[in-house]
């Protein structure tokens, strides 16, 4: 994830080489033939400047929506931050042993639900943490899953059911873990909702078909101006819009394994951190930076 830290200009570049290849192009044609053949055409400016202001209000909209589905995916995961503090603070204060053995295996395999909730959303198979967190015999059941994150919820569930068996818990703590762990399940569903609603395609298909209309009509509208003035301008102009339109298509989809993801991995990353420090364990991992997400492979 980019965060307080300067974005380098080829990332820039990168998501809008496409465009800046065509629009480079079609400017230097077009200015080409008007310089060759002194073609004149007679398009008021006011004409463009009316049609960009019109694209401007739609990529706000688009700007707007797509940074709410992208802030809903960060509360997301801040609330599994505390759902994951508190399943194990709750363990450990509610138990009569303080040391049960039930107390560390839930604690680590919240943090491999972590793991493994982060790796459902991108749509990886290495689950490569999972194995450290997990006993060998659970491990071993996950190839068979097709929904990882909800099958280690239900071993949250089998525990929290022999400690009241085992009267470590009495009924109303029961129903304070069950709580937590509906959060837990509930921020599970409301990532997977955001992750399996797709942004209307028709919409980004429009908007870009207006873009280039724009630069178009503009470059027509400014033929006047010399090569070497107008060429440089159409492309700056272009390019200000097709970056933001970039850069509302990236942020519509947070789950994606990409540079303004949500920064799934520090985040779960964190609460190996604090849920080992909670369970008097070490960490097998430092504390990772965000720009430790900016670019994944």
């Amino acid at each position: 994830m980019i965060l307080e830290k300067r974005i380098p200009f080829r990332y820039l570049i990168s998501i809008a080489k496409r465009d800046l290849i065509i629009v480079s192009l079609f400017t230097v044609i077009l200015a080409a033939i008007s310089e060759t053949y002194e073609i004149t055409y007679e398009i008021p400016i006011s004409i463009p400047a009316f049609l960009g202001t019109g694209i401007s209000l739609l990529l706000s909209f688009k700007l707007s929506q797509s940074y709410e589905r992208w802030w809903e995916a960060r509360k997301i995961w801040g609330a599994i931050v505390n759902d994951s503090r508190s399943l194990v603070l709750q363990l450990k204060e509610f138990c009569l042993h303080k040391d049960h053995a039930i107390i560390g295996l839930v604690g680590n395999r919240q943090i491999a639900w972590c793991y493994a909730l982060a790796d459902y959303l991108r749509k990886s198979n290495e689950h490569k943490e999972l194995h450290n967190y997990l006993q060998a015999t659970e491990f071993s059941k996950l190839d068979a899953c097709q929904h990882i994150p909800l099958k280690l919820l239900d071993g949250h569930s089998s525990d929290l059911r022999v400690l009241q068996i085992e009267e470590e818990i009495n009924s109303f703590q029961q129903i304070q873990l069950d709580s937590t762990l509906v959060r837990l399940c509930r921020s599970m569903g409301q990532a997977e909702r955001i992750k399996n609603t797709v942004f209307p395609k028709l919409y980004r298909l429009f908007l870009k078909m207006f873009i280039y209309i724009f630069v178009v009509i503009l470059a027509i509208a400014l033929e006047e101006l010399r090569y070497y003035y107008e060429v440089p301008l159409l492309i700056l102009i272009a390019m200000s819009f097709l970056l933001l339109e970039k850069t509302a298509l990236i942020l519509q989809d947070p789950f994606e394994n990409k540079p303004n993801d949500t920064p799934m991995s520090s985040i779960s990353r964190s609460i190996e951190i604090n849920i080992s420090d909670l369970l008097g364990q070490p960490s097998s991992v430092e504390r990772a930076s965000p720009s430790e997400d900016f670019f994944i492979s």
